[in-house]
């Protein structure tokens, strides 16, 4: 009997296609804001900077959620492990009652 999740939280599958939806919003924002950088590069302000510091949060929010996808990946690959783990005594014993 599978457990259907109930939330789009409740399986490690969702949560890795989550990250890598912000993933993919992140290099967006980042492509967006490189053209806005070297608009505002003509004159420097308070604006420019404003931009480099998005630019530097963005960067950080990048590494991060690089990280969490390795760490979701982890932890599918031993969830796998572990349920096939349980599931080889079951064999075992179903081939030799025959």
């Amino acid at each position: 009997m599978s457990i259907q999740p109930e939330t789009p939280f409740d399986s490690v599958e969702s949560a890795q296609e989550y990250v890598r939806l912000l993933l993919q919003a992140i290099d967006e924002a980042k492509n967006d804001l490189a053209a806005d950088i070297d608009a505002a590069t003509a004159k420097p302000d308070r604006r420019l900077e404003a931009l480099r510091v998005i630019h530097y949060k963005l960067d950080k929010l990048d590494v991060h959620l690089r990280s969490s996808s390795r760490l979701l990946n982890d932890l599918r690959t031993l969830r796998r492990l572990l349920l096939e783990e349980r599931m080889l005594p079951v064999i075992k014993r179903t081939g030799t009652e025959g």
